[in-house]
């Protein structure tokens, strides 16, 4: 009977004609025979499964065995014996060179027939010798499937004691070596399957044997952090985590990261390769197992680890939220990453340029993950945003993006960045500032923040780039008795010809405290400004003297270059001087004070006040780049006065709108006058930051600067418990007050009063409204006729009789803004550009000056963005929108620098005299020495870092590049393979990107 069979499976009949041979043959084997022709029949059999060369003739071979296994049990027990099982499994069928893929499925086939026989023992302790065997010969993927479908059917054959531990870590080794040879979709699904099958006989011997769990995470360990792999193992290996305990979890990530026999090297290889695991799209769990070891080495304070493995993963991380099916775990791990990683910016930054990119996708893509996931990294952007503010051109891309998203509130944001932190004592990460590779492209260097320092950085950086002021600063001469100046001194020389791109003002920190700031909180920076210029002062003034002076013009009188040389450096640069005028509206007697200033505070009106209109401000267009001529009539110079404003008695009537030039005292009998008869009364001086309860709302037209400077310098009515005391009519007596700018600073700080106290809460709000800042700011200033003829006169400019106002015209050079709704919290940070004269040296001073070049447009100076270390390029566009865009950072402190001409062409042409003589300012020997020894050791710091981080980072393993998955998004927005974005059907290559 098998040569009949053997004939008709080797005969070129059609398959059908075969089959019906077939079935014949198998009928008659279903009658009782004898042993010879069963075991002729056994053989057949045997041979046509396993060596045969069509699907056909194995399908043929495995029936016949099945029907002589069950109608002949006997016979087949005798021939599935345990020698021939031996033979297959060591030698294989077949001849040498062409062994059988298949002697795994034909074990399978005929044990099922010899299971309740007495041999079946002796089988079962020989498979599970060789299925061990086996699996140390590292087989295939498909041969690995074979063998855990295998023991699943049959656990009997699984190793036991301590052969089941050493076989499941060898089973471990099998998977860390799979790789899928094809890139076909269907290959690809069935390599997972495979994968999946091996994985599972895992979970199936750790539930029989529980002691074998932990043997089997070493060796996986053991894998994932060598450095000696030419090859990195497998994804695959990602499939073993997911069937561990949870309940395990936090013993082997304590004994892991409390094991001092790994070094850092390997600590970082093995978290870099479970990081990759993201993309393994069949794992469960895998995104918990690496958020604890993530979490475990910040207990254990392996800072330096966790910093390089973020900064090199996070974009690798990022690109695979455009996968559906591996969407989830990614985005958890990337939310740990980004909300611990809070001691720097950096991580966050390289994400930027993909987040627009992926944030269309996951709309076009239309599905309930898209939506979930958008909202979820909507609401970690704005945590990232909130940490890392003061990147507004970096930012603004990205805002728009997600603007039409959620936005979580500020309790939502604090509890996320709390509850992820790395740690709580931030002095901890210290030491691990952003890494800088170079100096910025701007060419200017950074400060250091030491821990909520950034109010001081971006004050030091506007005054920096003051140039007048630097300059001075700069040639002052060695020994001038001048400590905290001279500390300024070695800043601003550090700043301007240092190598680095950051520096460190650890020094002038410690030497320009104020003394009730509490160390590490964050500080008003108008406050300290304040106090700086004042230490400054007085340091100066109390004996101090600056050894090198400006050289004054010899066209000035005695009287005036003695004003001039007995003033400070700070009163030079930001000194101006205001009268303040008290009228008694019963006698009508005037009583003035003259008192100096270094800053304006700027109180915001009410929301129902309105102070629109003025004609002393006007805009770059209107003004141009030239010189502002003078009024040709004298009676155009009007008076400006200048007080603190607060806010209108409650019940009464709105003042009316009043410009500049339309402000101050007035002969009572004039109907125009503002506080004559039915006059609007106004509150008595007040605390500005208490002048309102309640935080005040933006009305519908936007404030600007000249709003609050007409507010600043509108009348204020005395009735009243303000009532003022006349000494003329020796009572108290309503009366008006009025401030008149009487000498304009060389840089002009203007202060807006943002921070309102609530009674309610007894804490200070935060005036969020947005205020437009004009580039070009026109200022009066009051001239008596006796200091007239003292004043540099260009052209037509000349004095009115008795005394007048003139208009001083000041450039924006440097705007602070505070980003945050506290002045106990939030993020400060500057836009700066140097403003210099537009006369060039040596012009006639006679005569109305000319133009330059159009270089001189103001909105064409370069502006730039400083922001603690990293210093870029921006616009004036971006100073003038970046509240509307970020309605939290607001413009806090201003800088106006005074333009030549009139009132300041003393102290202009003595500066530009200066610079002529001596060019850029020239650094004595200490200060020159210091610099240039801190540069060669920069460059020492550098070559050192550089060859350790080779090192360091050449033990990080090789990936696929993450931005394929980036790239490819953005190339074919048609395709949608299983896996790819619009998940529906088709594409192959991507679904191979994804997981390999």
């Amino acid at each position: 009977m098998d040569k009949i069979l053997e004939a008709v499976v080797m005969s070129s009949y059609p398959n059908n004609v075969k089959q019906g041979l077939v079935r014949r043959v198998i009928e008659a084997a279903k009658q009782p025979m004898d042993s010879e022709q069963c075991w002729s029949m056994l053989e057949l059999s045997t041979k046509l499964y396993l060596t045969g060369d069509t699907k056909y003739k194995r399908e043929i071979g495995k029936e016949v065995l099945e029907v002589y296994g069950h109608y002949h049990p006997e016979e087949f027990e005798e021939f599935f014996n345990v020698r021939f099982l031996l033979s297959l499994l060591q030698e294989g069928y077949g001849p040498l060179g062409k062994r059988s893929h298949y002697v795994l499925d034909y074990i399978q086939l005929g044990l099922q027939f010899v299971l309740e026989s007495p041999s079946a023992n002796s089988i079962f302790s020989l498979l599970r010798i060789e299925v061990l065997r086996k699996v140390c010969e590292r087989p295939s993927p498909k041969q690995c499937a074979k063998i855990s479908k295998l023991l699943t059917q049959h656990p009997q054959c699984i190793p036991t004691g301590k052969h089941q531990v050493l076989f499941c870590q060898q089973l471990i080794r099998c998977i860390g070596q799979f790789q899928c040879v094809s890139d076909g979709e269907d290959d690809i699904m069935e390599f997972l399957e495979q994968v999946n099958k091996v994985s599972g006989l895992l979970q199936r011997s750790w539930r029989t044997q529980t002691s074998a769990i932990l043997p089997s995470l070493k060796e996986l360990f053991t894998i994932i952090s060598s450095t000696e792999e030419q090859e990195a193992p497998s994804n695959a290996l990602a499939s073993v985590v997911q069937f561990v305990p949870l309940e395990l979890m936090d013993g082997v990530i304590r004994n892991l990261t409390n094991d001092d026999s790994i070094t850092d090297v390997q600590m970082m290889t093995a978290i870099s390769r479970m990081i990759d695991w993201v993309s393994w799209p069949l794992g469960k769990n895998i995104d918990k197992w690496i958020i604890a070891l993530l979490k475990g080495l910040a207990a254990v304070k392996k800072f330096s680890i966790l910093i390089e493995v973020t900064l090199s993963k996070i974009e690798k991380v990022f690109s695979k939220l455009l996968y559906p099916i591996v969407r989830e775990g990614a985005l958890s791990v990337l939310q740990y990453m980004l909300l611990s990683f809070q001691h720097s910016h950096e991580a966050f930054h390289l994400l930027l340029p993909h987040i627009p990119r992926l944030v269309a996708s996951l709309k076009k893509e239309n599905s309930n993950s898209a939506t979930s996931s958008l909202e979820q990294l909507a609401e970690l952007i704005h945590c990232m945003f909130f940490r890392f503010s003061g990147f507004p051109d970096l930012y603004e891309p990205v805002l728009e993006a997600v603007k039409a998203l959620p936005i979580p509130n500020e309790d939502r944001i604090k509890h996320l960045l709390g509850q992820n932190a790395w740690t709580s004592q931030k002095n901890e990460l210290a030491c691990f500032y952003p890494r800088l590779a170079s100096k910025s492209e701007t060419g200017k260097i950074g400060l250091i923040n030491l821990g909520n320092t950034c109010y001081m950085n971006s004050i030091i950086q506007s005054l920096f780039m003051a140039s007048d002021f630097r300059h001075s600063v700069l040639n002052l001469t060695e020994g001038n008795s001048q400590p905290l100046m001279t500390k300024l001194q070695w800043l601003f020389a550090f700043l301007e010809h240092s190598q680095r791109p950051a520096i460190s003002p650890e020094s002038f920190l410690s030497a320009s405290w104020p003394p009730w700031f509490t160390p590490g909180a964050q500080q008003d920076c108008s406050e300290y400004l304040k106090y700086l210029l004042d230490r400054l002062h007085e340091e100066e003034k109390t004996g101090k003297r600056i050894y090198q002076k400006l050289k004054e013009s010899s066209l000035m009188s005695q009287a005036v270059e003695h004003h001039y040389l007995n003033k400070t450096l700070i009163e030079k640069m930001f000194g101006g001087k205001m009268m303040t005028k008290i009228r008694c509206l019963k006698c009508l007697n005037v009583s003035s004070r003259e008192e100096a200033f270094t800053d304006l505070s700027l109180a915001f009106p009410p929301p129902d006040r309105h102070v629109h209109g003025s004609t002393s401000v006007l805009p770059v267009e209107e003004i141009g780049p030239q010189f502002i001529e003078p009024p040709e009539n004298p009676s155009q110079l009007t008076g400006s006065p200048w007080v603190r404003r607060k806010a209108p008695m409650a019940g009464d009537p709105a003042v009316p709108p009043m410009t500049v030039e339309k402000l101050g005292f007035q002969d009572p009998g004039e109907a125009s006058h503002p506080l004559s008869g039915n006059a609007v009364g106004m509150d008595a001086a007040k605390d500005p930051l208490s002048a309102f309860g309640e935080q005040a709302r933006a009305p519908k037209d936007s404030r600007s600067v000249p709003d609050l400077i007409n507010y600043f310098l509108s009348p204020e009515r005395l009735t009243a418990e303000n009532k003022y005391h006349c000494e003329k009519c020796s009572s108290l007596q309503d009366a008006e007050k009025v401030a008149e700018l009487t000498e304009g600073p060389h840089y002009l700080i203007l202060t807006l009063l943002r921070f309102s106290f609530d009674p309610r809460t007894m804490k200070r709000k935060k005036i969020l409204d947005n205020v437009s800042i004009p580039v070009v700011l026109k200022l009066p200033i009051l001239v008596a006729s006796e200091d007239a003829e003292e004043i540099c006169w260009r052209g037509k400019d000349r004095a009115a009789p008795g005394s007048g106002f003139m208009s001083v015209v000041y450039d924006l050079c440097s705007v602070v803004v505070h980003s945050g709704i506290s002045s106990e919290s939030g993020h400060y940070y500057c836009y700066s550009r140097e403003c210099t004269d537009t006369i060039p040296h040596g012009q006639p001073r006679d005569g109305a000056p000319k133009p330059t070049s159009n270089k001189e447009l103001d909105l064409e100076i370069q502006w730039y963005l400083f922001n603690d270390t990293r210093v870029s390029f921006s616009s004036f566009e971006s100073v003038s929108n970046v509240t509307s865009f970020f309605p939290k950072d607001t413009a806090y402190v201003l800088f106006y620098r005074q333009r030549p001409g009139r009132q300041s062409c003393l102290l202009h042409e003595a500066l530009a005299e200066a610079s002529h003589l001596h060019g850029e300012p020239s650094l004595h020997k200490d200060l020159m020495e210091a610099i240039s020894k801190d540069n060669i050791l920069y460059l020492q710091e550098q070559e050192k870092e550089a060859r350790n981080r080779a090192a360091y980072i050449s033990a990080l393993p090789k990936s696929p590049l993450w931005w394929r998955d980036l790239d490819r998004d953005k190339d074919d927005d048609s395709s949608s393979g299983g896996c790819s974005p619009a998940a529906g059907g088709g594409g192959s290559g991507s679904f191979h990107g994804l997981v390999f």
